[in-house]
Formats: C-alpha cells, structure tokens, sequence
C-alpha cells in the first residue's frame, strides 16, 4: 500500500513517494504489484520521485511502477516534471481532474437508476433557478 492516501478537491488517489541520488527508483515487487493492479482495477495511483542532486520532482502513474523500477528515471517518462511541491498538485489536479467523481445529487437513484437528468459532462447540465 502506497505512502499516502489523498482526498482533495473531489479527486481521491494514493501517492507512493521515493527519493534517488541517482536515476535508479527502489520499488519493492509488492509496491510494484499493488500500484499496477490499482491502476489497472480503475483506481489512481500516482508515484512521486524527488532526485535530490537535481532537486526535480518526477510524477508517473501507477501502471509505470515495474518500467519506473526497471529503467529508472532516464528511460521511463514522466507524465509531470518540476521543483516545487505546490505545482505537483496543481499538475496532479490538471491531468486527473476528469477522473473526479460526478456528483449525481441526492436521493436513492444512482448511475443505473434510469435517471434522466442530464449531469455535468453527460450532455446539457441544468441551470439553477431556472425552468
């Protein structure tokens, strides 16, 4: 199980953090089973690497685990470089806002319901206050 579990903004994730004097990433094979079979099973699992001599940050997702620790940073790409912790989560909130859940409002009907009203992303979306 990764490092951190992170509820934020409406978007839910693990993030599995690592740091390297060099290219190479330690993954142990359960980290690299449990981030793939996560991601694979439709659940966001993000690996965070700090390569402290360059002090850049490296983001992969979790499907990346075995190539990540297999290749390291030179040949496995990351899907977000940078220097500052603050632009990883604006980064992390960028690619995966579509990964968000949709709110769907109150009461007993859900996605399989036969609900029709139209939800944001799924056609029109209602307008408040107006018929």
């Amino acid at each position: 199980m990764p490092d951190v579990h992170v509820a934020w903004d409406g978007l839910v994730f693990w993030l599995e953090l690592k740091i390297t004097k060099n290219n190479s990433v330690k993954l142990s094979p359960h980290q690299i089973a449990w981030n793939t079979a996560y991601w694979l099973s439709g659940g966001l699992s993000l690996i965070l690497v700090k390569h402290l001599s360059q002090g850049a940050l490296f983001l992969f997702e979790g499907h990346q685990a075995r190539e990540l620790a297999s290749e390291g940073l030179d040949k496995c790409t990351a899907v977000w470089t940078g220097r500052s912790a603050p632009s990883a989560w604006d980064a992390i909130g960028q690619l995966y806002h579509s990964r968000r859940p949709q709110v769907r409002g109150s009461g007993s009907g859900g996605r399989d319901s036969g609900s029709s009203d139209p939800v944001e992303g799924e056609g029109e979306t209602k307008k408040e206050g107006k018929d």
